[in-house]
């Protein structure tokens, strides 16, 4: 009876592991975006990366030429028994502005717009939903493209975990930590 126990926990853990969920999100420098989900709770996992471009496997130099098509991204997994993910977007509207196209703040460029790359209908139809409950918070009209994610790439090494490891890095000091103080996050 002893030898199965391990065996169960292990597979406990897979099947909890199992039931997250992953959504694709663009909201301005993903630096920003992953500090946020970062200290969520039930976000399992974020990732800073590149998604719905038209080239393979792009640098952050190819993206910030702004001729790939990609936006910077942060890839959020959740477990959806503690944080919903109508809530994980009711992060994201609060996150930033939707309502300027390919920008945030000083951050202009394709790669920086606001975006909800989904996997399945039901997060497609949930983003809907939400994007409609958020607009009246807003004074202009709300850009955010909600589409079918079509590709994502990891960004670089040095992108992960970036405000964690960079805490006083000019960037994080005026951009991030105020965030995250405005959302309560820090």
């Amino acid at each position: 009876m002893t030898k199965l126990i391990p065996i169960i926990l292990l597979l406990g853990a897979h099947l909890m592991s199992a039931e997250n969920e992953t959504i694709v999100l663009g909201a301005g420098c993903f630096w920003c975006v992953e500090a946020v989900y970062e200290r969520i709770d039930g976000v399992e996992a974020v990732e800073a990366g590149y998604s719905n471009g038209q080239t393979n496997k792009p640098t952050y130099k190819e993206v910030c030429s702004g001729n790939t098509g990609y936006a910077e991204v942060a890839r959020v997994t959740f477990d959806p028994q503690k944080v919903t993910f109508s809530e994980i977007l009711d992060i994201f509207w609060k996150a930033h502005d939707p309502t300027t196209l390919n920008r945030q703040g000083a951050d202009v460029g394709t790669q920086y717009r606001s975006g909800i790359y989904f996997s399945s209908e039901k997060q497609k139809e949930i983003a809907k939903k939400s994007l409609t409950k958020a607009q009246p918070t807003f004074d202009n009209n709300i850009v955010t493209e909600i589409e079918p994610l079509k590709n994502y790439y990891i960004a670089e090494d040095y992108h992960q975990d970036y405000y964690n490891n960079n805490k006083n890095a000019p960037y994080c000091s005026y951009i991030i930590t105020p965030k995250l103080k405005k959302l309560k996050l820090e």
